[in-house]
C-alpha cells in the first residue's frame, strides 16, 4: 500500500497560481483535429476541486483511493496528496492503492493476453470503508463494471464510489460518477488523450476529432476510457 504523495508540483496548498492559454484546434501529425481541454494548470486546479468535493462529503471518513491502472493510479495519488493537504484535524486517514481488472474485462475474447497490473489495498483491507475508485476517462462504463467486480472479490466497502476526470458520454451501461473533473460532449469517433506527468512527462487533456475514416491520433495514446468499450 502506499504512503500518501506529497503534493503534486503542479499544484500547492492555495492551488496554482499561473494562468495558461488554451491553444486552438490544431491538426496534429496524423491529420486529426486535437484542442486542448485541460492545460496543466487546469488539471492540477480540476484535481484540487475534486479532492475538496470528496472532504465534503466525507471529511471525517477514513477514505480509500483506489486507482484504475494506469492513469487512474497517478491521479489517486495526486488526489490523495491534495486531500492530506486540504484535511482538517478531525480528518479520518487516507489510504492511497490500485485495482487490477484485467480478468473481470469483458472483452478478453476479443483482444489479445494482457499483462497484469498490481492491486494494491491497506493492510487491514476495504470492509466497511469508504472506497473511492478512481479513473481518467469514464465513457462505456465497462471498465467500471470490471472495476466493481474486481472490488467485491476483495472485501464489502461501506460506501463505493467514482472519480474521473473526464465523462465523455456514450455509456453502456448504467454508471455514473459521483466526482467529475470535467464534462465533455463527443462523438463516437473522438478520443480523449490524457497525458501525466508520471507516463508522459506533460500534463494535458485533449480532445483528438478525426473525419470518419480517417487516421487515429498518435501523438498521445488514447486512454483507457477512450478504447471503444
Amino acid at each position: 500500500m502506499s504512503a500518501v504523495p506529497a503534493p503534486h508540483d503542479g499544484a500547492t496548498e492555495s492551488g496554482p497560481t499561473e494562468q495558461s492559454a488554451t491553444a486552438l484546434p490544431a491538426r496534429d501529425q496524423a491529420g486529426a483535429l486535437r484542442s486542448e481541454i485541460l492545460s496543466p494548470v487546469t488539471l492540477a486546479r480540476t484535481v484540487d476541486r475534486i479532492a475538496h468535493q470528496i472532504l465534503e462529503r466525507h471529511g471525517e471518513d477514513d477514505i480509500v483511493l483506489l486507482g484504475i491502472p494506469t492513469r487512474g493510479v497517478h491521479l489517486a495519488r495526486r488526489l490523495a496528496g491534495r486531500l492530506a493537504t486540504f484535511a482538517g484535524p478531525s480528518a479520518g486517514r487516507i489510504s492511497v492503492g490500485s485495482l487490477d481488472i484485467t480478468l473481470y474485462r469483458d472483452d478478453l475474447r476479443r483482444h489479445p493476453p494482457r499483462a497484469l497490473e498490481e492491486t494494491s489495498l491497506p493492510d487491514d483491507g476495504i470492509d466497511n470503508a469508504v472506497v473511492v475508485l478512481v479513473d481518467d476517462v469514464l465513457y462505456s462504463g465497462r471498465t467500471v463494471r470490471a472495476a466493481l467486480d474486481a472490488l467485491r472479490d476483495h472485501g464489502r466497502p461501506r460506501i463505493v464510489q467514482l472519480a474521473v476526470l473526464v465523462d465523455r458520454g456514450h455509456r453502456q451501461l448504467p454508471i455514473r460518477a459521483d466526482y467529475v473533473g470535467k464534462n465533455i460532449p463527443t462523438a463516437f469517433t473522438d478520443d480523449v488523450a490524457v497525458r501525466m506527468v508520471e507516463t508522459d512527462g506533460v500534463d494535458s487533456v485533449d480532445l483528438v476529432r478525426r473525419d470518419a475514416g480517417g487516421p487515429v491520433s498518435g501523438a498521445a495514446r488514447p486512454t483507457a476510457g477512450s478504447d471503444r468499450r
